[in-house]
């Protein structure tokens, strides 16, 4: 077991991925020299050469379009959207060609390209770097989407995205780069938990949240803070969006008859409301209250000095407990 923060198990992850296949790529602005903004590709260029971890201009739709060249070449690419916000020019490339191109083609073509997207708020950013973009590639048909939340499932999932012959959308909660955990490096691929499934990562009786990426922390706190009052409150941790794990949420929330969403993004037409339906349509004789959601108002990010007031919080978390216990 080594102990390594959340940047480092993706760091090793990828470095593991590049020694067991020469066709993977690291592409994006300042991955290389620089080790990207968050150094989370540090020390690769150095070892692996500027032909396989490529600084790119700055122009986001041309990463993805060169992205999806290589790979019909062969090539599996991982490239890094700097910043949340910055993956709109993009958009073109991922939502008309990334995820069409392998129907286009009755699965002819693959395109096992893997975008990583820094994301969320929390670090006290400028505008445009702390954005939630998760809905909008959700509802993209195509597309896998992924969020991990700590530094095992980073270590595994980036890997497990990079073998994945479908294109990956893969979200990195940023204001959890720093925090560590213990990750076992060693362990075989086989027992790794598959990067589709959720996980149950504290279990109660009485209340289920549903969260991911940098809101399961949140959800754990709230569960034991819960507890001081009685209450039994089970987390599971989402880890896929697209396709979603549907039937461990369900037979979680079957079991506690109650339910909350929680994530960063505006709750309006969030990936909560997706959530919500689903629970209600396979779970609805065993709810005991509607099920609610925690999130974002439907406003832009605001100014960091006011990202506390716009982001869920332990609080925030609390009070929908106690709600949900008023029905």
């Amino acid at each position: 077991m080594t102990s390594l923060t959340l940047a480092k198990a993706l760091n090793e992850g990828m470095r593991k991925a590049m020694e067991d296949d020469p066709k993977v790529l690291i592409m994006g602005e300042d991955v290389g020299k620089l080790g990207g903004v968050f150094r989370v590709t540090d020390g690769l260029q150095k070892d692996f050469g500027e032909q396989r971890v490529i600084d790119t201009p700055l122009a986001e739709s041309g990463i993805i379009g060169t992205a999806i060249g290589l790979a019909l070449r062969g090539y599996r690419p991982v490239c890094e959207i700097q910043f949340d916000g910055f993956v709109f020019p993009a958009a073109d490339q991922i939502i008309t060609q990334l995820a069409k191109m392998p129907l286009r083609s009755l699965g002819k073509l693959r395109l096992p390209v893997v975008v990583r997207i820094p994301c969320g708020g929390g670090i006290g950013a400028v505008e445009h770097h702390s954005e939630s973009p998760e809905a909008y590639f959700t509802h993209t048909a195509g597309l896998r989407v992924v969020a991990c939340s700590n530094p095992v499932d980073g270590y595994t999932m980036i890997q497990q995205a990079i073998r994945s012959d479908d294109p990956v959308v893969f979200f990195e909660p940023k204001r959890r780069y720093w925090e560590k955990a213990e990750v076992d490096t060693a362990a075989s691929a086989a027992d790794w938990t598959p990067f589709d499934q959720a996980r149950v990562v504290r279990q109660g009786s009485d209340v289920t949240l549903l969260a991911y990426g940098p809101m399961v922390k949140t959800c754990l706190e709230a569960a034991t803070a819960a507890e001081d009052d009685g209450r039994s409150v089970e987390v599971v941790d989402l880890r896929s969006l697209n396709p979603l794990d549907v039937d461990r949420v369900v037979e979680s929330v079957s079991r506690t008859g109650r339910c909350i969403v929680v994530h960063e993004a505006p709750i309006y037409n969030g990936f909560g409301a997706e959530i919500a339906a689903r629970v209600t349509e396979r779970c609805f004789y065993s709810l005991e209250a509607p099920v609610l959601r925690v999130g974002g108002p439907s406003t832009p990010y605001p100014p960091s000095r006011l990202e506390d007031h716009y982001l869920p919080d332990l609080d925030r978390v609390l009070e929908a407990v106690d709600r949900v216990f008023a029905f």
